[in-house]
């Protein structure tokens, strides 16, 4: 492969790949649906691009009781499956040498005792040198347990290496939750050996709400309270929860999507411009945006909720959130959330922020709508645009990755009628270079210990700060709307944002 098709490149040397020394990946619940659909995929594209030393490690911990040649069978599988790179036995060869399994449970010290053996018979090995990463795809009450494990054992430090642990969202379940996670993970692990996992920062076309917003002179100027009317960020989904009902019910909406990844696109967007690219300074900015945000004061006009009663959906019929197999007929957990977030600074003073996110609505897309305040048309008839929308700018994160812009533009003939146009720009169409997947990016930060794209522990509680008011006062509620499948959410929250004269983007 050619350096200069590389898209994971060094950004000092646009030549070089950045490629990370020598080290182990240990993954914790390698078993799972994120390991074997993301994970390792993720790895073995990595390696692919050239982009792993050639004595990596992959190391499997799991109860099952694997043997080796059954748990190579079965990351092979797993790569050749979710792969997005051509396979070749090269690649696979090189890989396999590295790759280890260790069975047992959290709670059985020889397991561990076995992962330390492991862990030194690759640094003799395979050349390791006592750089491992702890890679926590299990669920989000066992963090603590496994964390406390890896200290008791002697594997969270190390003399002549790095260790580093990666926990996935969320992040606690409330303020007070991510507060006590925070306290045990960091009191095991240094701050900058902790890596926090968003996937969604992970992708290509959110990094570049940073290249656009800072890179372009013609789009920083309008962008405050002079100009802009509002802000709608919208994650859709077209599926239900599928199996996930033991993860998902007690969750939410609002908590797997809107503490995290919705919060994130908000401040990236809303932030200043930081002094340097450098995680530091990404930081700083994103948290005095998060420490200025909260959920306009009437929760009971600015927020909504609600659950998928059974409907159409892909030209099929599906059945409702409380049909879905695991789910109890008295759950009140929402499959769909909204709420508008005020921004107390000086340039956005004034702006409302919609948040909005859900399952079994019309399409599967997420993306950040800029719509701008109207021009006053004071030379224009009033028949001439009284069609005519705002300015809007949308980045799409995904699918068809890209950016529109909505403005008007006269139609054809000889009066002057103004008619709302689109120029358009994708990604798929500008660029030959393929976008890595999220996980590859993030998992090569990891390994490079390169931390830009992952909160640290302020800017997790700082989100829970935002949204806790507004789950509790949804707990407090008796009784949670409904909305048909395959629709854009319930009328509540068509209601919310007509209360202050505003329509949700039909994306």
């Amino acid at each position: 492969m050619s350096l200069l098709s590389n898209p994971l490149r060094d950004p000092k040397d646009r030549r070089l790949p950045r490629v990370a020394g020598p080290c182990s990946l240990i993954l914790f619940g390698v078993t799972g649906d994120l390991a074997r659909k993301k994970l390792i995929p993720a790895v073995y594209d990595l390696a692919n691009r050239g982009l792993l030393p050639p004595g990596f490690a992959l190391v499997g911990f799991a109860r099952h009781d694997f043997g080796h040649q059954e748990f190579k069978a079965l990351i092979k599988k797993a790569a050749k499956d979710g792969a997005r790179t051509p396979w070749r036995d090269t690649v696979w060869k090189q890989l396999v040498a590295g790759i280890r399994f260790v069975p047992g449970e959290f709670d059985d010290d020889a397991a561990w005792q076995r992962l330390g053996d492991t862990m030194r018979e690759l640094d003799e090995q395979q050349g390791t040198n006592g750089n491992h990463a702890f890679y926590l795809s299990i669920p989000p009450g066992l963090f603590p347990v496994v964390v406390s494990q890896l200290e008791k054992h002697g594997l969270a430090q190390s003399d002549n290496g790095w260790r580093r642990v990666v926990i996935e969202k969320p992040f606690g379940h409330d303020l007070a939750s991510a507060r006590e996670l925070n306290k045990i993970v960091g009191g095991v692990f240094p701050p900058e050996s902790v890596f926090r996992i968003d996937h969604y920062l992970g992708k290509e076309t959110v990094q570049n709400i940073l290249a656009f917003r800072f890179a372009n002179g013609m789009f920083e100027p309008l962008w405050n309270s002079n100009y802009v009317d509002h802000v709608q960020i919208t994650m859709a989904e077209d599926i239900g929860i599928g199996t996930r009902a033991g993860y998902y019910d007690g969750i939410g909406a609002a908590r797997d999507v809107i503490q995290n990844h919705l919060l994130q696109l908000m401040a990236l967007i809303a932030m200043e411009e930081p002094v340097s690219f450098k995680a530091s300074s990404l930081r700083i900015e994103k948290q005095k945006i998060l420490a200025n945000a909260r959920p306009a004061p009437r929760l009971d006009f600015h927020t909504a909720h609600a659950q998928y009663v059974a409907g159409w959906a892909g030209g099929e019929k599906v059945r409702g959130y409380l049909q879905e197999e695991g789910i109890p007929q008295s759950s009140t957990t929402e499959s769909y959330a909204a709420v508008r977030i005020d921004i107390a600074t000086r340039r956005w003073a004034g702006v409302p922020f919609y948040l909005r996110t859900g399952k079994r609505l019309g399409r599967r897309v997420t993306e950040v709508a800029v719509v701008f305040k109207r021009a006053p048309h004071q030379p224009f008839a009033k028949h001439d645009v009284v069609e005519l929308g705002e300015n809007a700018l949308v980045m799409r994160i995904q699918p068809d990755e890209g950016v529109t812009l909505r403005f008007g533009a006269k139609v054809p003939g000889t009066t002057m009628e103004i008619r709302d146009v689109l120029m358009d720009f994708a990604y798929g169409g500008a660029f030959v270079e393929s976008s890595p997947e999220a996980y590859e990016r993030l998992i090569l930060d990891v390994l490079l210990g390169d931390p830009p794209l992952f909160p640290q522990h302020e800017e997790v509680e700082l989100a829970w700060e935002i949204l806790d008011p507004v789950i509790d006062h949804w707990a407090r509620q008796t009784s949670i709307d409904t909305y048909t499948s395959g629709t854009w959410g319930p009328a509540s929250a068509d209601e919310m944002i007509a209360r202050d004269g505003r329509s949700w983007r039909r994306p």
